[in-house]
């Protein structure tokens, strides 16, 4: 049974922010240091990323584990270590949650078909005990995109008639 009464509950609710959160701020914080820079909630792009990065074609969504539902099978969704599903209106949570994967999927789907990468970060990645390796494969990550969009080309280049001829080695007797 809830210890709140309804209109206590709708206020909690109520309360909690989706924007400049905790554990966006970790996200935000580690990725400056490390010098990346982004643009927040973009509104052009579906599902408005909470970090986008153009320079690496990159959205980054940080998510609440128990609002979008991690660790969570999408097919039978029970709690799990880091998202506890309520037991008063379970079938309200269940639901919502699902409804908050599915949503995400589509999101991501149509930011792919846009040319554009995902990273997801998870609430419970962010405690203290994984924060520093987390946003380090967060950077090694953007880092490998970039690589793969700008890094050099496999170019042949036309041989030179010096090449060719064989030349005496600085070690080699005369």
């Amino acid at each position: 049974m809830d210890h709140l009464t309804p209109q206590q509950r709708h206020k909690t609710m109520a309360a909690i922010r989706n924007k400049n959160t905790k554990p966006e701020m970790i996200v935000r914080r580690g990725l400056w240091k490390r010098g990346f820079r982004y643009r927040l909630n973009h509104k052009r792009l579906p599902g408005h990323p909470d970090l986008v990065l153009r320079k690496y074609r990159t959205c980054i969504f940080i998510n609440g584990c128990f609002w979008h539902g991690h660790l969570v099978d999408s097919c039978k969704i029970e709690s799990s270590t880091c998202c506890k599903i309520p037991t008063t209106n379970h079938d309200f949570w269940v639901a919502k949650i699902r409804r908050n994967k599915e949503r995400d999927k589509e999101e991501q789907r149509k930011l792919a078909e846009m040319g554009w990468h995902c990273i997801t970060v998870w609430e419970c990645e962010l405690k203290t005990k994984q924060r520093e390796q987390t946003l380090d494969s967060i950077a090694f990550t953007l880092n490998l995109i970039w690589l793969q969009n700008h890094g050099a080309k496999n170019k042949s280049y036309p041989q030179l008639e010096e090449e060719d001829m064989q030349m005496p080695m600085v070690a080699e007797p005369r």
